[in-house]
């Protein structure tokens, strides 16, 4: 099969790799579309590093269940889903208490363990998550993101008819200032780049004024330096900021201004097993308009993946890459090759493929 390889820093290329097969517990998965956020933006510009090289990227996927392993119930072959592509232990004590997302074991797809990005790939089966029929790419590549700004929401605490600012509108931002809209919030976004920010305003926000300060809610979705602490400065007295973006700088704020504002800062990482991803996929089916996919700017197949990655950065929208063509094996088949994915769901290692060539794996042929 073909999957998208990082060898390097900005060194993306579509080479041949395994087929894996899925075994107990696990699902294998055609990959039908994967999006690209900053994480794997991040990875591919060196700016954090891969576990090991070659790599294979992404996280954001959906795509159709190839074949279950011995002792998977509710899934089938022919099914459409959507991947979690958090694997928590369930077994530790944060897990335990439906903190899932501070699982210390926690596995993360693209970025701890291989990714999403390739035609076939191996999911343990409780992360696997059964589909509406009928959804368009462009709205089942933004669940996960999604999901990640119905975390945040919930953890805010915002009420509906309450107003809040989002700084940054790449598409987590995009898709937090839908969600936000959507509960009934007042959203107020402050962005540089003016064709995301009609596309914010598009999707109901509001672009902050000159005199927007005194919000009682303050959401931080660009990771950008600096942005965190204006963000701070305009909040109201006993307001509320929901950091999401992350940057490795020191919040540059003081104890005595957080403590003098009576202010609440909330880290929100990811979401947690498995209500939130559960309600985002219950959403999906309601006919809630706009749909995740308004936030969807770019499509590029997996051939023109480095150009992707390339015009990701800056594109007023999400990206997506289309993996719905060119698949090695007609549907149906299961994967019979090495395995790449999880022998177990709380093994926690990275298995690594088979050296070949000086790369680890075979160039694709066309």
């Amino acid at each position: 099969m073909r999957a998208a390889v990082l060898t390097g820093p900005g060194a993306l290329s579509v080479v041949s790799v395994p087929e894996p097969a899925c075994g107990p517990g696990e699902v294998l998965v055609r990959m039908r579309g994967t999006g690209l956020c900053g994480s794997d933006l991040a990875v591919y510009a060196g700016r954090r590093p891969a576990p090991y090289l070659p790599w294979i990227l992404g996280h954001e996927g959906t795509g159709r269940v190839e074949a279950v392993g011995a002792g998977v119930g509710g899934l089938r072959a022919g099914q459409d889903v959507v991947v979690e592509p958090d694997y928590c232990c369930l077994a530790c004590a944060d897990c335990l208490a439906g903190r899932t997302s501070a699982c210390a074991g926690r596995a993360a797809v693209g970025l701890t363990v291989p990714g999403l990005l390739s035609e076939y790939v191996v999911a343990p089966a409780e992360f696997v998550w059964r589909i509406p029929a009928g959804l368009p790419p462009e709205d089942l590549v933004c669940v996960e993101p999604a999901t990640v700004a119905r975390a945040a929401l919930r953890r805010s605490g915002i009420s509906p008819g309450q107003s809040c600012l989002v700084t940054g509108a790449g598409s987590q931002g995009l898709l937090l200032c839908r969600a936000l809209v959507e509960h009934g919030a007042t959203v107020f976004v402050q962005e540089p780049n003016p064709a995301r920010l009609d596309r914010a305003r598009a999707l109901g926000a509001t672009p902050l004024p000159p005199d927007g300060n005194g919000v009682p809610y303050f959401f931080e979705t660009s990771g950008a330096p600096g942005v965190a602490e204006q963000g701070l400065r305009r909040l109201a007295r006993q307001g509320t900021a929901v950091l999401i973006g992350m940057n490795t700088a020191p919040l540059g704020v003081s104890p005595r201004d957080v403590v003098a504002g009576q202010l609440r800062i909330v880290g929100s990482m990811i979401y947690d097993h498995p209500g939130d991803f559960a309600g985002t996929i219950a959403a999906l089916g309601s006919g809630t308009r706009p749909r995740l996919g308004a936030v969807v700017s770019d499509r590029y197949p997996l051939d023109d993946v480095r150009a992707a990655f390339e015009a990701a950065a800056g594109a007023p929208g999400k990206v997506w890459i289309d993996l719905s063509c060119g698949a090695t094996k007609p549907p149906g088949t299961p994967g019979t090759g090495e395995r790449t994915g999880f022998g177990c769901l709380r093994n926690r290692s990275s298995p690594r493929p088979s050296p070949v060539g000086t790369t680890g794996f075979e160039p694709a042929t066309p």
